[in-house]
C-alpha cells in the first residue's frame, strides 16, 4: 500500500499520529489552522466567510480527521471542516477517510454499549457527534469512536486534582491511551477495505471512578476528586471489535 497520510488537525492526537507514522516511513501532510514551520505541516482553515484556506497537496494519500468532534463551545465551524476536508479527500483522490468521533455519542445510562448498539442522541453534543458521523459514512468512510483520552501530558492524577466531578465514585471508566488510538488508527488504514465502517477504540479495563482516580492521585500525590452524583451509573464500552483486526491494546490507563 502507498504509505502516504494526511492528518486533519495536527493538534495533541494528530501531531502524535504524525510524528509515528513518519517513524514508519509514511510520508505525512498534517494540517493546522496556521501555516507551521515544519516540513510535514499545512494549513487546513475555514475563512469567517465560509471559505476554505488549504495548501494540502497529497494525492493518493488515506486520511485521518482527529479535530475535537462535537466542540463544546458555540458556535463550531466542526462539521463545515469536515465537510470540506471530505470534499477535499475525494478531489485528491483519497484512498481511506478516517474520523475520529468520541463514545459519548452512547447513551448516559447504564449499560454494555458496542458498535451495534441504539442512540438515543438526547443532548446537542450527541447530535453534532452523529451528525459529523453520518456525513462520514454516507461518504463511504470510517468512524473510530474514541473512549477517554489519556497519555503524555493528560494525567488523570493531574486534571481531577481536587476538583467534584458530577458523577458517581462507582461509575465505570472508559479510557484509552494515546498511543493505543494511533496504533488503532494505522491499524484500520492497514485493513481499510475489509474492516467494518465504525469501531470503538476503548481500553478493556472498566474500573470504578473511585479506583481509578485514587490510584492517579496517589501516583501524582494530588488531591482525590470528589464525586456528587447519588446514582451509579455502569456505563461500559465494549472496545474489542477491532481486535478481529489484529489490533491489541498495548498501554494501561
Amino acid at each position: 500500500m502507498d504509505k502516504k497520510l494526511v492528518i486533519i488537525g495536527a493538534g495533541w492526537l494528530g501531531e502524535a499520529l504524525a510524528q509515528e507514522a513518519l517513524a514508519q516511513g509514511w510520508q505525512v501532510e498534517a494540517t493546522h489552522r496556521e501555516q507551521g514551520t515544519q516540513a510535514h505541516e499545512r494549513q487546513f482553515a475555514l475563512q469567517e466567510d465560509g471559505s476554505q484556506v488549504h495548501n494540502v497537496s497529497l494525492t493518493d494519500a488515506y486520511w485521518v480527521c482527529a479535530m475535537s468532534p462535537g466542540a463544546r463551545r458555540q458556535p463550531s465551524n466542526y462539521q463545515q471542516s469536515l465537510e470540506h476536508a471530505l470534499a477535499l479527500y475525494q478531489q485528491l483522490n483519497g484512498k481511506g477517510f478516517v474520523l475520529c468521533s468520541s463514545t459519548g455519542i452512547y447513551d448516559q445510562q447504564s449499560g454494555q454499549y458496542d458498535e451495534r448498539s441504539a442512540l438515543s442522541l438526547a443532548t446537542a453534543r450527541q447530535q453534532r457527534l452523529a451528525q459529523a458521523e453520518q456525513t462520514t459514512l454516507a461518504a463511504g468512510a470510517k468512524v473510530l469512536r474514541l473512549g477517554g483520552l489519556v497519555g503524555p501530558n493528560r494525567e488523570p492524577g493531574r486534571f481531577v486534582a481536587g476538583k467534584t466531578l458530577s458523577s458517581h465514585p462507582e461509575d465505570k471508566v472508559n479510557m484509552v491511551h494515546r498511543d493505543d488510538v494511533i496504533a488503532g488508527i494505522l491499524t484500520l488504514i492497514q485493513h481499510y477495505p475489509q474492516a467494518q465502517p465504525i469501531y470503538n477504540l476503548v481500553h478493556p479495563s472498566h474500573p470504578s471512578k473511585q479506583n481509578y482516580y485514587q490510584v492517579h492521585c496517589q501516583r501524582r500525590g494530588t488531591q482525590v476528586p470528589q464525586f456528587s452524583a447519588e446514582q451509579p451509573v455502569a456505563r461500559v464500552i465494549n472496545g474489542g471489535a477491532i481486535e478481529e483486526l489484529g489490533f491489541t491494546y498495548g498501554h494501561d490507563i
